[in-house]
């Protein structure tokens, strides 16, 4: 095998033997930077030249290119050894330059001396990190570099030499930013990743080892301080504004900050052999030298002027906190020195209280002094069986050998290979205790990071995060969540920390308390929507690491709104009402903490812990907060998509397109997720049940099965869940399995039980005892239980298992749709009671109608004697006033009556109330209402105080004379039935009130009758009496005629009244068809559509050219004051004009006239108009009142063309009515909401820009 094939580290370690790999080339000689071996200059600078009786140690290079000292910390007893992995041409470029960069010297008393070209050797070393490693994707220099020992013996005195004189000294500021230069990548973290080559493991742990070096050498520095130096490297590009750094200035921060990266980031590798820097290398080293040197300064700097001064540095500072702070408990943060010893001595004494017990235990089954010897019984069990079982212990009963025979037991489970999550450096699970002296540093600089740096550096950072930054990768949002998380629990320590706080007499002070504003960054709508968002994405993508994450941010920002509710300032209980009302609106965000902890398998201690920690909370405080505001609602969504898609694939035609499914657009399917969203009242209990499931009560289990090593709120988070599920849900059978029970009782009474000095042990005891009581009493009543504890329950069966019967399932029946009176012109109240009446007679609902009469008589009778002892009392009042000489007050407050409850006479009446929709349309319009929003069987009915006696007789007098005269209609053919329609829906009625109420004459779901979308035919009526003729015409509808005659006959009378139906259908159809819009069913008239456009265009033209002369004359004749003189109705018409010009800009835009203008302006017009109208032709399309107002307005001055809203059928068209139809349309612009500019209309129709030409 030839040497290069050996030393090809770029083939992947599967790779096949027999295969032929290509030779060791440097690819590309040019482009490395190489520079000969260039002799010391006088005195070798590379040796130590002994002085004074002193052990020479010389440091040369032997044959190999290695060097023969220095192997003090890797290489003494070091399992890699500098076998041939690297190229030795490879390894003599980069030793010729770490020889030619500098040594110590003897002249100047052995202190670090740069050699000639040093700044070009940093350059070329820089170039064969970049070109050679990185590109090639090898770590042979690296390796190298480590061997020889570049970083302690040359990079650090050369940092350490840089004065800190004041002095500006340009080439040591260029020579130490060289030297930053290549420590960033040799100090690069490493990790093990599926990806690796050969190359990668073989130098990957010798450099894992040569980082933690690099780190002990440069927090260990005796000289200097190598991180100040660091720091004074970036001070220049810092002082430089933001808008005037160049990008030399932007990367000389970016090596400064990701070095400081990579010193936080380096530690012991746990499954790499220690060389004894544990504590040098350790996090309580890394805090003190960052808080020592200046560090935190820099990044409490960066921090609180992020966005201003700084822009693309969050994401490293963001990686540098969380590589500070992970694994850090804040609540020792927090503590006294005195609490810290008491800890310390309450942890030493758990663990000796640990160790005792083991000891007791040991001793039960210590061997005595002649029972050391092996022993070995046959134990028989049922059926005779015999087993085997060795040890002494098993002579003493039964019990102790079968629980040695259950010991012996294994079973190996297979385990499914996944990722080693435990020694990653972006895992945060690992506890990382902190000595006094750096958790005190730590606590300053949390302090004044929540202080002063919080909120801007989490504002940009979620920004960063929202528009999806290229600086940004994965890991970053899994930071981002778990330093939230983390600050967020300190902020919350710290106020409990200060509440707590005796200061002394003297400078003692109240606590005043805090606003929570110093953390409101995170605790915004932004930040909740990209939460859940990425809670959803890992837990959908299976990052379990990234939605751990998640869990925690999540707990602790729900545990802060719970503290901000108990603060004593409004404005932070307000807004954490607010914050709560939005995260426990959303069903998804229920079912997604549901569907987390029931999917819990084996994703580690960490997410086990955080995954209970947040139902555990979620739980509780949506269970406050539901009691508190008992009309929560939440909104729920369904996706219906699919299920209607499938429904039309089956519905489609074999003919049918197959790729038609895929031009459904993107915004039909939100249509359609939107159309399935719906709110609905929150039912707590309702959600609870969803966390009583065997999977949940399954993770729970795995998180007691490690109650030794539990702490006492963990403990207590699982003994409130099983509580719940046990007594509150009533499901103490899902706790009904083999090993369930056996973990309750190896708890309370087994070997290994829980400490009874423990605080959790009584109420664990108390709750495994009522567990047992209530599961022996049903297996009392129902024995086959005992084979169900073998197997977990299912849903379908649970309520079986529990009650031993099928559950009932009761149909709940829905309300009827609630009716409605068609309405008519001079349709009352009282014709509506008798069509109602009228239908349920004919029906054989008598007594019903008996039944309502008979309550407004008796709520008539209580009503009228109340308003008589009120009328009394007024009087006595009065009286008495007189008498005593004053004067009699002129509104005597006698009170107001309560209201009168209806009771259903029978429960077939009763039934009735909430089944009949036309009985329930008859009490409502006698006044009856409804008490609450549930319409339910057996929900109260009113008659409200506000009713007076005389309408309850009025209402009694109507039913009774419909009684015995049942409604008839005009038409004999017209029922009363069909007088009744389903009422329309109210929300679709304020939809419905904007622009495009239009719509709903086409859209109607009551009777499938024919509606239309205009009045009546506005024919000009000659008479003056148009109230007395409806009055009239009401009369004979009801056979009330004045005269009293009745000599026409009734055939007759019914074919006049067919004839006057069929007429006004006609007549409504061609409004429909001609005055507004041409419909379909004329295409066929050539003819008549070629007259129709005629007109039309002769229209246009003519109020086209109106227009044009008035803007005309306007224009010459300027104000009115220049004028000639005119008529009196022309100066009024300018004067309004004028008025309206001087009052507001907008008035070109189609918007209602104000109430002063309108009247006079509109009443004059519409003379214009009526003087005018008489010169068009009889056969012109007739037009509504709407076209022409719209025309008058065309023919002002401001030209204001506008679309008014359709009149009601009600209304007469005629001249009389006109100006009361604008009078209404002024009186509705306040509570009409502003409309979007309007095409100009001319006529009914659309004036294009083809129009004027």
């Amino acid at each position: 095998m030839r040497v290069e094939e050996s030393l090809d580290s770029n083939a992947p370690a599967c790779a096949s033997k027999g295969l032929e790999t290509p030779g060791f080339l440097l690819e590309a000689p040019a482009k490395v930077p190489t520079r000969p071996y260039r002799k010391p200059r006088l005195t070798d600078k590379r040796r130590n030249v002994h002085s004074g009786g002193c052990m020479v140690r010389p440091n040369a290079f032997n044959a190999s290119g290695a060097r023969v000292d220095d192997m003090d910390y890797i290489d003494d007893s070091n399992p890699f050894t500098k076998a041939q992995t690297v190229h030795p041409e490879v390894r003599a470029y980069v030793y010729s330059l770490v020889n030619a960069l500098g040594g110590s010297s003897t002249d100047d008393d052995g202190r670090y001396v740069l050699g000639d070209d040093a700044l070009a050797c940093l350059r070329d070393l820089k170039r064969w990190l970049k070109l050679y490693d990185e590109k090639n994707n090898r770590l042979d220099v690296a390796r190298c570099l480590a061997e020889a020992k570049l970083v302690g013996g040359d990079l650090i005195p050369i940092l350490a030499s840089w004065p800190e004189d004041g002095k500006e000294n340009k080439l040591k500021a260029r020579v130490a930013l060289a030297c930053l230069e290549v420590l960033v990548p040799l100090t690069w973290p490493l990790e093990t990743t599926g990806e690796m080559t050969v190359n990668h493991h073989r130098h990957t742990p010798y450099i894992q080892q040569a980082q933690v070096v690099y780190k002990a050498a440069v927090l260990g520095c005796d000289t200097s301080n190598i991180l100040r130096q660091v720091v004074r490297i970036g001070l220049p590009s810092i002082a430089v504004a933001r808008d005037e750094r160049t990008s030399r200035d932007e990367g000389i921060l970016k090596l400064m900050l990701y070095f400081f990266r990579n010193i936080a980031v380096i530690q012991q590798i746990p499954n790499l052999p220690s060389q004894g820097l544990d504590s040098e290398v350790s996090r309580s080293a890394t805090i003190e030298a960052f808080r020592d040197q200046d560090v935190f300064a820099l990044l409490l700097t960066i921090c609180s002027n992020m966005g201003d001064d700084f822009n693309l540095q969050d994401v490293i500072v963001l990686d540098i906190l969380f590589n500070l702070i992970k694994g850090v408990d804040p609540r020792r943060l927090w503590m006294t020195q005195q609490e810290r010893k008491s800890q310390g001595i309450t942890d030493l004494g758990a663990a000796l209280a640990v160790e005792e017990s083991k000891n007791r235990d040991a001793k039960k089954h210590q061997w005595s002094r002649h029972g050391r010897f092996g022993t070995m019984i046959w134990v028989k069990r049922e059926g005779e069986k015999m087993s085997a079982v060795s040890g002494q212990d098993n002579l003493r009963n039964d019990q102790q050998a079968l629980l040695n025979m259950d010991k012996s037991k294994k079973w190996n489970k297979p385990q499914q290979k996944r990722r080693d999550i435990d020694h990653t450096i972006h895992d945060f699970d690992r506890t990382t205790h902190l000595t006094d002296s750096a958790a005190e540093k730590l606590r300053n600089f949390v302090e004044e990071f929540l202080d002063s740096g919080f909120n801007p550096f989490f504002t940009h950072l979620r920004k960063a995060i929202e528009r999806e930054a290229e600086r940004l990768v994965d890991v970053n949002y899994r930071q981002f969540f778990y330093a939230v998380a983390w600050f967020l629990e300190a902020e919350r320590i710290r106020r409990e920390t200060q509440k707590k706080e005796v200061k002394p007499d003297k400078v003692r002070d109240d606590f005043t308390d805090e606003s929570y504003s110093i953390v409101a960054a995170v605790l915004n709508q932004e930040t909740f929507i990209m939460l859940n968002r990425f809670m959803q994405v890992s837990l959908d993508n299976k990052e379990w690491q990234d939605l751990n994450a998640c869990m925690r941010c999540f707990t602790q920002v729900l545990l802060t709104v719970q503290e901000m509710t108990q603060s004593p300032l409004e404005e932070d209980q307000e807004i954490a009402d607010n914050i709560q009302n939005r995260i426990f609106y959303e069903e998804t965000t229920h079912d997604r903490v549901v569907e987390i902890l029931k999917g819990y398998k084996d994703q580690g201690f960490g997410y086990l812990d955080a995954c209970t920690e947040l139902s555990h909370v979620f739980l509780r405080m949506l269970e406050r907060y539901s009691k508190e505001n008992v009309d929560l609602q939440i909104r729920s969504r369904r996706r219906a998509k699919k299920k209607r898609q499938e429904e039309r694939r089956k519905l489609a035609q074999p003919g049918d397109d197959p790729a038609a499914d895929d031009e459904v657009s993107e915004n039909e399917d939100i249509a359609d997720v939107v159309q399935v969203s719906k709110e609905r009242k929150f039912d707590f209990n309702r959600f609870a049940a969803k966390f009583s499931t065997q999977n949940s009560v399954n993770t729970f289990v795995s998180l007691t099965t490690l109650y030794r090593d539990l702490s006492v709120d963990q403990l207590k988070r699982a003994h409130r869940f099983f509580y719940r599920v046990a007594f509150k849900q009533d499901l103490a059978v899902l706790l009904y399995r083999i090993d369930i029970i056996a973990l309750f009782n190896k708890m309370i009474n087994g070997p290994d039980c829980l400490d009874r000095r423990h605080a959790m042990y009584r109420e664990w005891s108390e709750f495994a005892r009522q567990v047992f009581k209530k599961m022996f009493k049903k297996i009392d009543q129902r024995p086959e239980l005992i084979v169900e504890m073998l197997f977990s329950k299912i849903n379908s069966t649970l309520y079986y298992l529990e009650y031993g019967q099928e559950k009932q399932t009761i149909a709940t029946t829905r309300a009827p749709a609630e009716l409605e009176i068609r309405p008519a012109p001079g349709r009352d109240i009282k014709e509506q009671i008798g069509i109602v009446v009228t239908v349920l007679l004919k029906d054989g609902k008598a007594d019903l109608v008996r039944w309502v009469k008979t309550t407004l008589g008796s709520a008539f009778d209580e009503r009228h004697a109340w308003e008589a002892e009120a009328e009394a009392r007024r009087l006595g009042i009065t009286e008495a006033a007189q008498r005593d000489g004053e004067e009699p007050p002129e509104n005597v407050d006698v009170g107001k009556p309560s209201y009168i409850t209806v009771h259903a006479s029978s429960e077939d009446i009763k039934t009735a109330m909430f089944k009949n929709g036309r009985l329930k349309l008859l009490m409502r319009l006698v006044n009856f209402e409804m008490l609450g929003d549930e319409d339910v069987l057996g929900a109260t009915w009113i008659i409200p105080g506000q009713i007076s006696a005389g309408q309850l007789s009025d209402h009694k007098a109507a039913i009774e004379q419909y009684e015995q005269t049942p409604w008839q209609g005009e038409d004999e053919n017209e029922e009363a039935e069909d007088m009744i329609r389903r009422a329309r829906n109210k929300e679709k009625i304020d939809r419905d009130d904007g622009d495009e109420a239009p719509r709903d004459a086409f859209i109607d779901d009551s009777e499938g009758e024919e509606e239309f979308l205009f009045p009546d035919n506005p024919r000009k009526k000659k008479s003056k009496d148009a109230i007395a003729e409806l009055r009239a015409k009401r009369k004979r509808k009801r056979g009330e005629d004045d005269d009293g005659e009745d000599d026409i006959d009734e055939d007759l009378a019914a074919q006049r009244r067919a004839a006057r139906k069929a007429a006004a259908l006609d007549r409504r159809r061609k409004i429909k068809s001609e005055a507004y819009i041409r419909d379909s069913d004329d295409e066929s008239d050539a003819e008549k559509d070629r007259l129709f456009f005629e007109r039309e265009e002769q229209m246009r033209t003519k109020y086209a050219e109106k227009i044009r002369n008035e803007l005309q004359n306007q224009t010459s004749l300027g104000i009115s004051e220049q004028q000639p003189k005119a008529t009196k109705r022309a100066k009024k018409q300018h004067a309004a004009q004028t008025e309206e010009e001087r009052a507001s800009d907008d008035d070109l835009l189609m918007t209602d006239t104000d109430d002063h203008h309108t009247e006079p302006a509109s009443s004059q017009q519409r003379r214009v108009w009526d003087s005018e109208d008489e010169e068009e032709d009889d056969g012109d399309t007739p037009m509504s009142s709407q076209s022409a107002q719209a025309n008058i307005e065309a023919g002002d001055g401001q030209m204001k063309l506008r679309e008014l809203d359709q009149p009601r059928a009600a209304v007469e068209p005629g001249s009389k009515t006109f100006q009361a139809e604008v009078e209404l349309s002024d009186d509705d612009e306040d509570i009409i909401p502003t409309a979007r500019r309007r095409p100009m209309v001319r006529g009914g129709f659309v004036v294009d820009s083809d129009d004027d030409e």
